[in-house]
C-alpha cells in the first residue's frame, strides 16, 4: 500500500472526526448548552426561525414578482392598445384617400389646377369625415390647395403656394414608386401648421398618367390624446432618430432630451423593444419604447411612460404584512416547543437524579413514573435493572467465601496448565509433520476440551473476585490456543482435497465478515468492504476458503495492535477472481517476507503463535490451483492478494504452482 492511498482511505475520516469533536467540545464548553431543557428547545426554535425567514423571504419574492409581472403586462398592454390605435388611424387615412381619388373631377382639378373646385370639394370631405389635413400637390410637387380643420372649433382654413417638393417621399409618389404595400407612402410631417401624421397617394387621369397626388393627415397630438385614455399610460413619438417629436408628458425637469433614444444602435442590435427605468417629476416610471410603424415601415419610435412607484409600496406592505404573520405564528410555535420539551425533559432529568443515587450505593432507589410512552419504558427497565442489580450483588456476596476457597486449587490447576501449553507448542515446533496422526490429536484435543469445560463450569457458579475471574479466564484461554494448536498441525498433516462447490464467493466474503466482527471492532480497525453488486459464482470449497479468508483477517488485525484500517476487495479478472486484503498495519520487514509460507515461521511472541496458518492457506489455495501473493512496506501496511479460478479443473491434475510473489521495502 503506497502513502497516497493511505492517505485518501484514513485522512477524511480523521479529519471528519476531529471536526465532530472539536464541535462537540466546544458546544460543551458554552454554558447555555450544559441543560438538557435548552438543548432540546435551542435547535428547535433555531430551525423554526431560520424556516420563518425563509418563508417571508420568497413569499416576499413571489409576490414581488407577481407585482412586476403584472407591471409590465400593463405595459405591454399599452404599447399594443396605442399600435393598435395608430393602425386604425392608418386605414381610416387610406379610406379616405380612396373617396377623394375616386371622386368624380378630381383628377381633373388637380390636372388644370382648379384651386375653387377642390376647395369646395375637400371641405365638404373633411367636415363630414372629420379630416385634420387635405392638402392637393400638382406633378410638380407645389401644393395646389391645402385644408385644415379644427374639429373641436368647426371651422377651416384653406393655404396656397405650399412646397412639398422638398420632402422626399413626395417626389416618390409622384414618381410613381411602387413597395411591398403599393402606391401610398405614409410617414410623419412637420409643417408650419404643426406636426401630422399622414398617407399619401398619387393621381392619375384616365391614361394612367400621374398628374398629381392627394395628401391626409391628422395631428399628432390629437391622435395621442385618444390613445392616452385608452392605453392608460402617457404616449410618446420619437423620428426614426429616436428624437422627441410629441409627447403627452409635461416637460421633465431635466427636460425631454432624458425621454430620447440612440434609434440607430436599437436597430443594429436587432432590438424589437426597449425597457427603461427613470426618475421624473421626483417619482420612478418605467418606458416601453417599439417600433411606429405605418404601413409596415418603421417611421419612428413610440413609447408608452407609467409610474412603477406603486410596485415598491405594495412591496413593502406585502412584507411587513407577512412579517408579522410569520412572527405571531413562530412565536406560537416556539411557545409549543418549549412546552414540548418541558415535557420531555422533566422525567429524563429524574431519571438522571435516580441513576446518580444508584451509583453512589443506593440500589432502593426507584424512578417512581407511570407512562406508556418511550420514557415510560426507559424508567421501568431501569427500575428493572436496579432490582437485578440488588439481587446479583447479594447473590456475589454469598459467593465470595466459596471463591476464595478454591482460589488455591485454581492457581495449581492454572500452573500445571500452562506447564501442559508450553510442553505442547514446544513439541509442535520440534516434531516432524509427518510424524503427526489424527490419533494423537484426538488424545491431545481430549483433555483441553475437559479442562476448558472445568473453567467454564467453574466461571458460571457465581460472581468471583477479580483475581480468580483472571485464573479462569487464563486457562480457558490457554486451552483454547491449545486447541487451535493441535487443530492447525492436524489440518497442516492431512492436506485433505478440497469438497468443490459452486458458490457465491461475495456470500463467503460477508460470511467471514460477520464471524470475524468481533475480532475487528476489539481491534479498533475500521473495515472497509468493496464488493460486487451481484453475486460471483465460482467453484471452490466454501469451509477451506473461508479458514484462509479469516486467517488473513486475522493477521491483518495483529499487525495493527493501535488500530487502523482493512481494505477488502474481490474483483472478476477473466476467468479468475480476486480478493485482496491491505492493512495499515506495521508491514513485514524484507527479510521476513520470503519465509512467511514457511511451516512454524512466526514473528510472534514464545506461546502466542504456530506459525502454521500462513502454511495451511498456502497448501488449500495451492490444491484450488491458485495463487497467494503478498506485498508489504515497513510502516505502511502489507496487501495479501488471494487468486482463484472461477471454474476449478479437475484435482486429479498436477496442481499449479502458487506463487508467493513478494514486493518490499524497508521505507
Amino acid at each position: 500500500m503506497n502513502i497516497k492511498a493511505w492517505f485518501r482511505a484514513k485522512a477524511p475520516k480523521d479529519a471528519l472526526k476531529q471536526m465532530n469533536n472539536l464541535f462537540e467540545s466546544v458546544i460543551a464548553r458554552i454554558p447555555i448548552f450544559s441543560s438538557l431543557r435548552t438543548k432540546l428547545i435551542v435547535p428547535y426554535a433555531t430551525l423554526t426561525l431560520v424556516v420563518a425567514m425563509i418563508g417571508v423571504f420568497i413569499i416576499t419574492r413571489l409576490v414581488s414578482g407577481s407585482f412586476e409581472e403584472r407591471f409590465e403586462n400593463q405595459l405591454v398592454e399599452a404599447s399594443r392598445v396605442t399600435a393598435d390605435g395608430v393602425v386604425r388611424m392608418e386605414k381610416k387615412h387610406l379610406e379616405d384617400l380612396r373617396l377623394l381619388t375616386f371622386m368624380e373631377g378630381v383628377s381633373g382639378a388637380i390636372d388644370s389646377r382648379d384651386r375653387e373646385s377642390l376647395q369646395a370639394t375637400f371641405e365638404g370631405i373633411a367636415v363630414n369625415n372629420n379630416i385634420e389635413l387635405i392638402a392637393a400637390i400638382n406633378d410638380q410637387g407645389k401644393g395646389i390647395i391645402t385644408l385644415t380643420y379644427d374639429p373641436e372649433a368647426g371651422g377651416t382654413e384653406f393655404f396656397t403656394g405650399d412646397d412639398y417638393s422638398l420632402f422626399g417621399w413626395v417626389q416618390s409618389v409622384l414618381s410613381g414608386q411602387v413597395d411591398e404595400v403599393g402606391d401610398k407612402l405614409a410617414g410623419l410631417m412637420d409643417t408650419q401648421m404643426g406636426k401630422f401624421i399622414f398617407t399619401i397617394a398619387p393621381v392619375r387621369d384616365a391614361d394612367e398618367k400621374i398628374v398629381g397626388a392627394l395628401l391626409i393627415g391628422s395631428k399628432i397630438d390629437t391622435l395621442l390624446d385618444e390613445l392616452k385614455l385608452q392605453a392608460l399610460a402617457d404616449i410618446l413619438i420619437l423620428n426614426p432618430e429616436g428624437s422627441l417629436v410629441t409627447t403627452t408628458l409635461a416637460e421633465p425637469e431635466g427636460g425631454y432630451g432624458i425621454l430620447e433614444i440612440d434609434g440607430e444602435s436599437l436597430r443594429d442590435a436587432g432590438l424589437t423593444s426597449l425597457n427603461r427605468e427613470m426618475e421624473l417629476y421626483g417619482r420612478d416610471y418605467e418606458v416601453l419604447y417599439t417600433p411606429l410603424m405605418i404601413r409596415d415601415a418603421e417611421a419612428g419610435f413610440i413609447g408608452v411612460v407609467t409610474s412603477s412607484e406603486y410596485i415598491a409600496t405594495a412591496l413593502t406592505t406585502n412584507r411587513n404584512t407577512f412579517s408579522l404573520i410569520f412572527t405571531l405564528g413562530t412565536g406560537a410555535v416556539i411557545l409549543l416547543g418549549y412546552l414540548l420539551a418541558q415535557h420531555v425533559a422533566r422525567p429524563i432529568l429524574q431519571l438522571r437524579s435516580m441513576s446518580q443515587a444508584v451509583a453512589g450505593g443506593d440500589l432502593n432507589r426507584s424512578s417512581g413514573l407511570e407512562r406508556t410512552d418511550e420514557i415510560g419504558e426507559l424508567a421501568n427497565a431501569f427500575d428493572i435493572m436496579t432490582l437485578r442489580l440488588r439481587e446479583r450483588t447479594e447473590e456475589a456476596a454469598r459467593l465470595y467465601k466459596e471463591a476464595i476457597q478454591r482460589a488455591k486449587e485454581l492457581e495449581e490447576m492454572n500452573a500445571r496448565l500452562q506447564a501442559t501449553q508450553a510442553q505442547l507448542i514446544q513439541s509442535e515446533k520440534l516434531a516432524s509433520v509427518g510424524q503427526l496422526t489424527a490419533g494423537i490429536v484426538h488424545d491431545v484435543k481430549n483433555p483441553l476440551a475437559v479442562i476448558k469445560g472445568l473453567a467454564e463450569e467453574l466461571s458460571e457458579e457465581g460472581d468471583l473476585d477479580e483475581f480468580t475471574v483472571d485464573g479462569l479466564e487464563t486457562i480457558r484461554d490457554s486451552a483454547s490456543k491449545a486447541n487451535t494448536i493441535v487443530t492447525d498441525l492436524l489440518k497442516f498433516a492431512r492436506q485433505s482435497t478440497p469438497e468443490m462447490q459452486t458458490r457465491d464467493m461475495r456470500a463467503t466474503l460477508e460470511s467471514v465478515f460477520r464471524l470475524t466482527e468481533y475480532l475487528v471492532r476489539k481491534g479498533n480497525v475500521t473495515l472497509v468492504p468493496d464488493l460486487p453488486l451481484t453475486s460471483v459464482m465460482a467453484t471452490y470449497d466454501p469451509q477451506q476458503i473461508e479458514q484462509v479468508l479469516i486467517n488473513l483477517v486475522t493477521n491483518a488485525v495483529q499487525a495493527m495492535p493501535d488500530g487502523g484500517t482493512l481494505d477488502v476487495s474481490l474483483k472478476e479478472h477473466e476467468d479468475n477472481l480476486a480478493i485482496t486484503m491491505r492493512d495499515s498495519g506495521v508491514g513485514i520487514p524484507e527479510e521476513n517476507v520470503v519465509r512467511i509460507f514457511d511451516p512454524f515461521f512466526t514473528t510472534k511472541p514464545e506461546g502466542e503463535g504456530t506459525g502454521l496458518g500462513l502454511s495451511v492457506s498456502y497448501g488449500i489455495v495451492s490444491r484450488h490451483r491458485g495463487r497467494i501473493e503478498v506485498e508489504s512496506e515497513v510502516g505502511i501496511g502489507t496487501t495479501f492478494t488471494v487468486t482463484l479460478p472461477l471454474q476449478a479443473d479437475s484435482l486429479n491434475e498436477q496442481p499449479m504452482e502458487v506463487e508467493k510473489n513478494v514486493a518490499s521495502s524497508g521505507r
